[in-house]
């Protein structure tokens, strides 16, 4: 939105995830110059540590010890620090698999608070990593074949665990789910995401983002008859589908190998915000049975207008040039949409790999009104949020959520707000799982989305939302618990 139409020098696609890291001087260095190009046109990039040789292993031809991945990090955290600090903008993922030598290491990595600060981190959880946690048994951690280490799974896992509760940060992501749901699954083996994490990505890959605001979709909101217009939901899907196949066509990119990849696989992410709100306003509570079935539906709804209007599309302008339509079509996502859709995408293909993801869209939903943010609950029904200003001064602004604003515009300001109006606060981890749970079943690519978990909440019941996130079939687990290292952008 800020790209589009100016003779700025950005790319107009925010997710990015970098090439297959060479565990090499050069093309540790070499990946490093093409982050910091895509980070100076805008983009948020994504790194897959896991390629590089576990620290204390010898450099053969060199004699001496490699210093590990987490060093390359390092370098890689003060180049963001300084694109940051010259361009206002920067943003950066690192993931590394559960069985490399380092991942003790990267769990705590965050610990000193100096450090990293440019990076999300996530760890790529396996199947059979979950297996061995559930059976107790011992885990391996290797590299090049060669087991470097055993220890105890369970005793792995409660130290991702603890510094999470501690900090909120890794993230897991379920690496194998991602990959078994990949549409494009039979191209590629996905290893990372964006910065947020809402999208898997292939190296080289990106995927520009848009979101439906579902809160201007409801008619006669808080009464017996609202509803949401599904007749233009379908059109507005429509439309995103068009707008963001140009996109891929005029945007700039930082690297020829992006713009080749965004060419062969024509990704785009379509997603909702103010999903909150909306069930606000149709009477029900986030998190109940009745919102997960809404948003279900509506998920439904727009992954099959989505495939709809990209076979159409194909059919004017052609598929996207890796289309392989035998395995394309036996993926899980084609065989679960609606049987007129599945015959269209039989019969012309698609224009897009991917179709759907759910962004976190924080500032998109101030900018749309301050309708609540992506899929999350409403965070809070006025708040302060930090803005920073051009010049890096920040400042606090009161922000009235959007269905608080719209309640009172039509029931008077000291009318009492009904029960569908629940925050943050007032949910449980489990109503923010079965949400990200029914939305994940009809979007191609990732969900942003937090579960919040009060400070005093026990460690074993806390480790038991990410157990819950998995057998759900979510792609990934993040979670935040009011702690004094990382702060908060919003504030009641």
């Amino acid at each position: 939105m800020s790209g589009c139409g100016t003779a700025r020098n950005v790319t107009l696609s925010n997710t990015f995830v970098m090439r297959t890291i060479p565990d090499s001087v050069d093309g540790i260095m070499d990946t490093l110059k093409d982050g910091a190009l895509t980070m100076q046109m805008g983009g948020g990039v994504g790194f897959d540590f896991s390629t590089l040789r576990p620290s204390g292993t010898v450099v053969h031809g060199l004699d001496c010890r490699a210093a590990g991945p987490l060093a390359a990090m390092d370098i890689f955290d003060v180049t963001c620090k300084m694109i940051v600090s010259g361009m206002g903008r920067g943003a950066m993922m690192a993931t590394m698999r559960c069985d490399h030598p380092d991942i003790e290491a990267f769990i705590v990595a965050k610990s000193d608070r100096s450090r990293l600060r440019n990076f999300n981190l996530s760890v790529m959880v396996t199947d059979a990593f979950m297996a061995a946690i559930a059976a107790d048994t011992t885990w391996d951690l290797v590299w090049e074949g060669a087991i470097m280490r055993r220890l105890r799974a369970r005793d792995l896992w409660n130290a991702i665990m603890k510094q999470t509760y501690a900090a909120a940060e890794p993230g897991v992501l379920f690496i194998d789910k991602i990959n078994a749901a990949n549409p494009l699954r039979y191209l590629e083996n996905i290893a990372a995401t964006n910065s947020c994490a809402e999208q898997p990505l292939p190296p080289n890959g990106t995927c520009p983002l848009a979101s439906i605001n579902l809160a201007q979709l409801v008619s006669a909101p808080f009464t017996p008859d609202a509803r949401l217009d599904v007749v233009q939901l379908r059109q507005l899907v429509r439309v995103a589908v068009r707008m963001l196949d140009n996109s891929l066509d005029v945007s700039r990119f930082a690297l020829e190998a992006q713009k080749q990849q965004a060419k062969d696989q024509r990704r785009i992410g379509i997603g909702v915000t103010g999903v909150a709100n909306a069930i606000a306003m149709l009477g029900a509570r986030y998190g109940s049975s009745k919102a997960v079935f809404l948003l279900g539906s509506w998920m439904q709804t727009i992954q099959n207008a989505a495939y709809g209007a990209s076979a159409l599309l194909a059919k004017e302008r052609g598929v996207f040039p890796r289309y392989d339509a035998d395995k394309h079509l036996t993926s899980r996502g084609i065989q679960a949409l609606d049987p007129d859709v599945r015959t269209l995408v039989e019969q012309h293909g698609l224009r897009n790999g991917t179709l759907t993801t759910i962004a976190p869209t924080g500032t998109k939903s101030m900018f749309a009104g301050n309708v609540s943010s992506g899929i999350e609950p409403m965070f809070s029904t006025s708040f302060l949020r930090t803005i920073t200003k051009p010049n890096g001064d920040k400042s606090s602004e009161r922000v009235i959520d959007y269905a608080v604003w719209r309640f009172a515009q039509i029931f008077g300001p000291d009318a009492p707000l009904p029960d569908s109006f629940v925050t943050v606060a007032d949910l449980s981890p489990d109503d923010h799982v079965a949400m990200q749970a029914a939305a994940q079943e009809w979007v191609d690519s990732g969900i942003s989305k937090t579960v919040n978990c009060p400070e005093d909440i026990p460690f074993d019941t806390f480790k038991d939302i990410y157990r819950a996130a998995y057998d759900a079939d979510c792609k990934g687990c993040t979670t935040y618990r009011p702690n004094t290292i990382t702060g908060s952008v919003l504030s009641l």
